[in-house]
């Protein structure tokens, strides 16, 4: 969390806490360069919400209900919570996607954000992009058998 809450800061986004209303978990406030997450939230729905809500921050999203920025919004946060050489090690073991999602400490969903935004899959074998920079491409997460 403390990661999240630096890369906050670098973005000059402010990290608040607050009781919000059913179905809301967080919201990016684009004006006032804030990002607001439920009190109720457990650890892991925190960092996944928070990650996400920097998403929105990072790309200048303002507005709601926009498939486009949403999915935009879980690549960023997928880029920032999964580590791709830690991913590799877990599938290549035969972990099913929730246990991967649990030793990685983030949700299914954002898990699948992962997969679907940051690997590539070349006959039998998954390799990462690069995450938000050089340099960090080419884990190998599964080889052909």
């Amino acid at each position: 969390m403390r990661q999240l809450l630096a890369h906050a800061a670098h973005l000059g986004v402010t990290v608040h806490v607050a009781h919000l209303p059913e179905p809301y978990r967080g919201f990016y406030d684009h004006e006032r360069r804030r990002v607001v997450y439920d009190f109720g939230l457990t650890p892991i729905e925190r960092a996944c919400v928070l990650a996400h809500e920097l998403g929105h921050a990072f790309h200048g999203h303002r507005g709601r209900d926009d498939p486009a920025a949403e999915a935009a919004a879980d690549a960023y946060a997928a880029a920032l919570l999964v580590d791709p050489a830690h991913y590799a090690r877990l599938e290549a073991i035969g972990l099913s996607p929730g246990e991967i999602a649990e030793e990685l400490g983030v949700t299914v969903k954002m898990l699948r954000a992962f997969v679907d935004h940051h690997l590539v899959r070349v006959r039998g074998a998954a390799y990462t992009r690069p995450r938000l920079g050089g340099h960090q491409d080419g884990h190998l997460a599964r080889s052909a058998s």
